[in-house]
């Protein structure tokens, strides 16, 4: 048995994380239409009823695998921004944190983006995406001062941190730490350009 093939089994009280990594591996492996709850159980050690114990149906689960990528996002840019000093710095500490995310969960990271979840559907994962997006509300403000034009700085960092991230991932900048370089001095461009 190949060690994708092999059950990824759970202890008790584990059995949602068990069911996550068993449902991003089939993905990765298939395409998010490519499996089935059963296989996830399956591949997770545990009965076919299981993940009905925390998921209505498939997209529940995938949308739950979703927002861990989010919450953890949350947690390491938001500390690593509490170390970055004024409103630029932090703006490109998350520029460049977004790359290196991408490179140390570049699984979750792929899923997340192109798995194309309603979030509408799954309020819970929109809001986590918007607490990751919400990080940047702070320093865009301080820098612009007017809450469309930080919105629009906002906007701007986060596409140019997902941009490196996705340049990285594919290759096209693949020393981690020249494309984490990249998106950090991007973002403080972005940063100090005149408003408007």
């Amino acid at each position: 048995m190949s060690s994708a093939a092999r059950p990824v089994g759970h202890h008790h009280g584990d059995l949602r994380n068990a069911l996550e990594e068993a449902a991003l591996e089939l993905v990765l492996e298939r395409g998010v239409q490519g499996f089935t709850l059963a296989e996830a159980s399956r591949r997770a050690g545990v009965s076919r009823g299981a993940p009905y114990r925390h998921y209505a149906h498939r997209e529940a689960l995938l949308a739950s695998l979703a927002e861990r990528c989010y919450r953890l996002q949350h947690e390491r840019f938001s500390t690593a921004m509490a170390t970055a000093v004024g409103a630029v710095d932090k703006l490109a500490t998350y520029a460049g944190e977004s790359v290196r995310f991408a490179a140390d969960e570049r699984s979750l990271f792929l899923f997340t983006f192109g798995a194309g979840l309603d979030k509408t559907a799954f309020p819970s994962l929109a809001e986590a995406g918007d607490r990751v997006l919400e990080l940047l509300n702070g320093p865009a403000l301080d820098l612009r001062g007017d809450p469309v034009l930080a919105q629009d700085l906002v906007m701007a960092v986060g596409a140019v941190a997902h941009g490196y991230a996705t340049f990285h991932i594919e290759g096209v900048l693949p020393d981690r730490e020249d494309a984490a370089d990249h998106a950090e001095s991007a973002a403080r461009t972005l940063s100090n350009a005149p408003e408007g």
